[in-house]
């Protein structure tokens, strides 16, 4: 087996998924388009040595649909040599491009590839592909697909996580956050020309620097309602040992919905005589998990494991975790089951703070903790995601 290298990671910010978020006006195909031209200027980039393109989008429908990693290479200018496929493993998607391009370079079936993903969630709503595994109350029940809040609160539930530990995982989020914008911490954002405000956006917009524990326990649960239309019911049915469900969720403590787009450039060491630029990272290891469908959110935490056992790794090996801040009590969950400190884990926030673009995030994350590695000067991180029905995602990366 070849090696599959990190040679650079890029991204969009995250806007703000309304109208006036500084990304709306934009298509998906022009976010990718600006990454398109900064992987080719700052890596002096041939592009006509890219074998394929693999992005990740969960809701692929209006201008997210068509396979729109083939149609934005060709939207972008790029030659019409290029392979494109488009993943859907629900939130990992982004990630699971990334690992499907390492896994064909380290195989040889290709020696350039670049993957990431899309999410324009204030163009393309979610669910507005109205996907009947979600939205047919007996095909929801006969999939156990059941909205991700709920799991969140189901796994609260499990776990004897409080409001008051779920409000911390989200403070703790949005002040790192603010803090690696404000310090500059984020060097993987590309600024994006909106011509239609006429506007650069150039940081995350999502996160919410005034945040304090008072705004945050004033908010009311945002899933409770949804649990007393049967969801509830299903849960303790599968758990009887539970009396009832806790619902500790709320818009402080979940995720925000953004839009932004991401792109990693992989290769084998060819490419390096090809640039004049070497590695800035290998990918050591990926696995994958399929966790419990009703807890919904865990699959980062399971793959994570399943990681550690395959490389022998334990956390002490590690340096960095970017786990996906899936809400907060999976949070809570992960540093329990896996013993990882807060010193290691999200040190410059996550997804409540910073935004859940769906299928853009988990490359995005891997560009931020390749970042803070060097920032830092550390060698070696993890990156892991979670999707729906309990999929989730983990990569292990050594610095070069």
């Amino acid at each position: 087996m070849k090696s599959a290298y990190i040679y650079d990671a890029v991204r969009t910010p995250r806007g703000q998924a309304k109208a006036s978020g500084g990304l709306h006006d934009l298509r998906p195909h022009d976010l990718l388009k600006t990454l398109y031209q900064a992987l080719e200027s700052r890596n002096a980039l041939n592009t006509e040595l890219v074998d394929e393109v693999i992005l990740g989008c969960v809701t692929q429908h209006g201008e997210q649909a068509g396979n729109i990693a083939k149609t934005s290479t060709l939207y972008a200018g790029w030659p019409t040599s290029t392979g494109g496929i488009t993943v859907n493993r629900f939130c990992s998607s982004g990630l699971d491009a990334t690992v499907n391009a390492a896994l064909k370079i380290a195989t040889g079936q290709e020696q350039v590839a670049v993957a990431g993903g899309v999410e324009m969630m204030s163009r393309i709503p979610m669910m507005s592909d109205k996907a009947a595994a979600f939205l047919d109350p007996d095909m929801a029940r006969a999939c156990q697909m059941y909205m991700m809040g709920s799991g969140a609160d189901l796994i609260a539930s499990l776990n004897q996580v409080t409001r008051e530990e779920a409000d911390e995982v989200a403070l703790q989020s949005q002040h790192r956050a603010a803090t690696a914008r404000r310090c500059g911490y984020f060097t993987s954002i590309i600024p994006v020309h909106n011509l239609i405000k006429d506007s650069v956006i150039s940081a995350d917009e999502c996160i919410r620097e005034n945040t304090n524990a008072g705004s945050l326990a004033a908010l009311q649960p945002a899933f409770a309602e949804l649990g007393a239309s049967g969801i509830d019911a299903a849960q303790l049915a599968k758990y009887p040992g539970l009396s009832a469900i806790e619902h500790i969720h709320t818009a402080g403590n979940s995720p925000a919905m953004a839009d932004a787009a991401s792109l990693v450039l992989l290769a084998d060491e060819r490419l390096a005589a090809e640039t004049g630029r070497d590695p800035r990272a290998r990918v050591v290891g990926v696995a994958n998990a399929s966790d419990d469908p009703l807890q919904v959110l865990t699959g980062c935490i399971a793959a994570t494991a399943r990681l550690m056992e395959q490389q022998q790794i334990g956390v002490d090996d590690v340096d960095l975790f970017d786990i996906h801040e899936a809400f907060a009590a999976t949070m809570v969950k992960c540093k329990g089951d896996l013993g990882i400190p807060d010193e290691k884990l999200n040190v410059n926030g996550g997804v409540i703070a910073l935004g859940h673009p769906m299928g853009a995030t988990g490359a995005i994350m891997l560009g931020t903790l390749l970042d803070e590695l060097e920032r830092r000067d550390l060698k070696r991180g993890i990156v892991a995601t979670s999707g729906a029905a309990g999929a989730g995602c983990a990569v292990l990366i050594e610095r070069c």
